[in-house]
This record gives structure tokens, C-alpha cells and sequence, in this order.
């Protein structure tokens, strides 16, 4: 997946770190848990050609973190770029 650029964008991630940047949207959600108001980042993520491919073929989409604890993520698809 490459990193792509989220509508609205209030802020980039990681380039200090050395890291390629990552561009999110913070906004506020109603969660099941946090109820109204629960923070959230939202990032952007645009697939290869061949990992759509293998999307298409019923590959699973991974999520991977970084790390030793789990924080609470959400995976959905985004609007059909214009």
C-alpha cells in the first residue's frame, strides 16, 4: 500500500522520526465505547495494482502495528476519488 493523502489533512506524522510522513485528519467520532466525541486520526492508503489484484482474488487486507500494545482501529473504504 502506498501512503496517500487524506482530504483535510490537519497534520503529518513520523517524518521527524525519519519515517516517510504520514498525512492524517484528526476529527471526532461517536464510538461505541467513547461515545460522542471520541478523538480519531484518519489516514489514506492507495493499493498497488497488484494488490488490488490479489483483493479482488479474496486476499485478506493485514493491518499491522507497530509495537507491543494494541490501540482501538477502524478499517473502512473512502470515497471514489474524482
Amino acid at each position: 500500500m502506498q501512503i496517500g493523502m487524506v482530504t483535510g489533512h490537519t497534520r503529518i506524522l513520523g517524518e521527524s522520526q525519519g519515517y516517510l510522513g504520514l498525512p492524517i485528519r484528526d476529527e471526532l467520532i461517536t464510538g461505541t465505547v467513547g461515545g460522542e466525541g471520541t478523538p480519531a486520526m484518519v489516514t489514506a492508503w492507495i493499493p498497488t495494482p497488484d494488490e488490488i489484484a490479489r483483493i479482488a482474488a479474496d486476499a485478506p487486507i493485514h493491518l499491522r502495528i507497530l509495537g507491543t500494545g494494541h490501540p482501538p482501529v477502524m478499517l473502512d473504504v473512502g470515497e471514489v476519488p474524482e
